[in-house]
């Protein structure tokens, strides 16, 4: 937040400093500016440094108690300005509603600060809860207080993700957006602290990625047009890959945690899941590498891609080439099964050869599985390669521990196999085919969808009492039954109550309209009775009758003008004669039109 800040005031310096540019002529004043933008720039250059080094800090998100898992990248929340509602919403209500704004300040005050929570969650399933139950409060607040028609005033600052500039916007859907997008980085945090030396814990953390690139395909779907570009669609398909890629990660995790069986089958089994977790950190990769992504991502992002494409593509060359070296066929083994796994593991076969031709002779074995070696060494040597580039990689010490012991561990077993007298060509060892047989989805999570209740709720059922509709002043009509006749009947099913069916003869229906709906019987509140409850309010009515409110929807134009001024309780009135002469001023600008028309013709 402090750092976004900062980037806000700088980016604004720059504005100033360059529209003094394009202003002034003075030779002077140009040359002090050029200075002073060149100071600017290299400020916000620093500061984007800043910000890429806590998108690089991915060591705070890990489980303390892990010592030999390579880490994961969570993905940071967006962070956003604290928001005041009371005062718009106040004079909303009490124009739009006709209610007093100040008895609402309890459900105004409740609502900011559920946003407030929303700000920093934690990073567990009650995080996700806060977030999501806000999530589905939006929607509510779109339809009571936000139209089509009408600016609140009310402006949503959001930072992006990955370079901190900021994006205001009065459209909720901002809101909306980015609250989403915070759910599905959460879910990504929890995943990088669960603890993956345990089966719960890697299951956890599976879940966890699938959900965020659930939540994630659901707002590149959602929300097409997002400003912010940490939320573009190019971005979140790369995010996806990403979230994936780690899931897919774990899956590799959770089969190996029970350790490998050195035995022919179980061996290539590992060397398919290996290569599918490399394939798809290539692909995380090539998604980074694209213009516009590769300068917003952090360089540390790309770099991990890269080193663990290179990694578990050479433990795939590594697991392949011991079921190779270490298991010499024998009259018990099934020799049509390993036949056919071996020929499963290449899109082509080595050199030609047949897979029955590999496996019955021992010479082939050991040179296919010394390639395959080969091919592991100079894999591990390039991650470290790359993993040495990156200087917030290097921090990570268990990164380049693992890294160098799956390279020593690759090293020797090629020197076991290894013979001073060989002199032939060495060959070149052929792509391992990536399989699995669990491969990572994407889950769309239920707490996206959580069920609340409205906060303002007071004001009626929003079917009918939303920013959308508009109302004339609640009227007060005195009710007084003849012979027990009310004079209307009445309808709602569900709530509110509407009147309909007036009987023009019946002197009780004064002051009523088809179609006005009962918002109060006496002092009860009535939006959100029932026609069966409000008959039983008004079944006991003496013969002095009863005060029953109402109101009346309203189209556009002059209605709504006189609403707005009883609304707001404005000391400003327009006497009938001078409606009668602006309808009569509207009918002979309507003759004259007609005439125009008509000499036109």
């Amino acid at each position: 937040a402090s750092l976004n800040q900062q980037i806000i005031r700088q980016m604004r310096m720059r504005a100033g400093a360059e529209n003094l540019l394009r202003a002034t002529s003075n030779n002077k004043v140009c040359d002090m500016v050029v200075l002073e933008l060149s100071y600017i720039n290299s400020n916000l250059q620093l500061l984007m440094e800043q910000l890429e080094g806590l998108n690089s800090s991915v060591e705070v998100y890990q489980n303390i108690q892990e010592t030999s898992s390579i880490p994961l990248i969570p993905l940071g929340l967006k962070e956003t300005k604290e928001m005041d509602f009371s005062v718009s919403f106040k004079d909303f209500i009490l124009e739009h509603y006709s209610e007093d704004g100040s008895s609402f300040e309890e459900e105004i005050a409740d609502l900011m600060d559920l946003r407030q929570a929303c700000r920093t969650p934690s990073r567990n399933d009650a995080g996700i809860e806060t977030l999501a139950k806000y999530f589905s409060h939006i929607p509510l607040l779109e339809s009571r207080f936000f139209s089509a028609t009408r600016q609140m005033g009310i402006f949503f600052t959001w930072y992006d993700s990955f370079t901190g500039v900021p994006v205001c916007q009065q459209n909720v859907s901002l809101e909306k957006a980015s609250i989403l997008f915070n759910i599905g980085a959460l879910y990504t945090q929890i995943g990088t602290r669960c603890n993956r030396q345990t089966g719960s814990g890697l299951q956890d953390a599976i879940t966890a990625f699938q959900k965020a690139a659930g939540v994630l395909h659901h707002l590149k779907e959602t929300f097409t047009h997002t400003p912010s570009y940490d939320m573009s669609p190019s971005m979140l398909s790369m995010l996806i890959k990403m979230m994936l890629a780690q899931a897919q990660e774990c899956l590799f995790e959770k089969i190996a945690l029970s350790g490998i069986r050195n035995e022919f089958f179980s061996l290539l089994k590992m060397a398919h899941e290996a290569a599918k977790v490399g394939d798809t950190y290539d692909q995380v990769h090539q998604s980074m590498s694209q213009t516009p992504i590769k300068d917003n991502v952090p360089f540390f992002w790309s770099t991990v891609a890269q080193v663990k494409t290179h990694h578990y593509r050479s433990l795939a060359h590594y697991f392949l080439a011991t079921a190779l070296l270490d298991h010499q066929r024998k009259p018990s083994d099934d020799e049509d099964q390993q036949e056919k796994a071996l020929s499963q593991a290449y899109d082509a076969m080595p050199d030609g050869r047949s897979p029955l031709d590999i496996l019955r002779k021992r010479e082939e074995r050991r040179r296919i599985g010394k390639a395959h070696l080969r091919r592991a060494v100079i894999g591990h040597e390039e991650g470290l390669r790359i993993h040495s580039l990156c200087r917030h990689l290097r921090k990570l010490d268990v990164l380049q521990a693992i890294l160098q012991a799956s390279h020593n561990r690759s090293l020797a077993k090629f020197n076991d196999n290894d013979r001073e007298d060989e002199f032939t060509d060495y060959m070149e060892a052929p792509d391992i085919v990536s399989k699995t047989e669990h491969k990572a989805e994407m889950e769309t999570p239920m707490a996206t969808k959580v069920k609340v209740t409205d906060f303002f709720r007071r004001l009626g059922p929003l079917s009918v009492f939303s920013a959308k509709q508009r109302w004339t002043a609640p009227r007060t009509v005195r009710l007084r039954l003849e012979d027990r006749d009310l004079g209307f009947t009445l309808r709602g099913d569900p709530a509110p109550v509407q009147v309909t069916s007036l009987d023009p003869l019946c002197p009780a229906v004064d002051g009523l309209k088809e179609g006005d709906y009962i918002v109060a019987v006496g002092d009860a509140d009535c939006k959100w009775m029932v026609v069966s409850e409000v008959m039983r309010l008004l079944k006991d009515v003496n013969e002095d009758g009863i005060d029953i409110r109402v109101v009346s929807l309203m189209d556009s134009g002059l209605p709504m003008l006189l609403s707005v001024l009883s609304n707001s309780q404005l000391s400003m009135s327009i006497s009938l004669s001078q409606l009668s002469m602006r309808s009569s001023s509207l009918s002979q600008l309507s003759m004259r039109s007609s005439s125009l028309s008509l000499t036109s013709r």
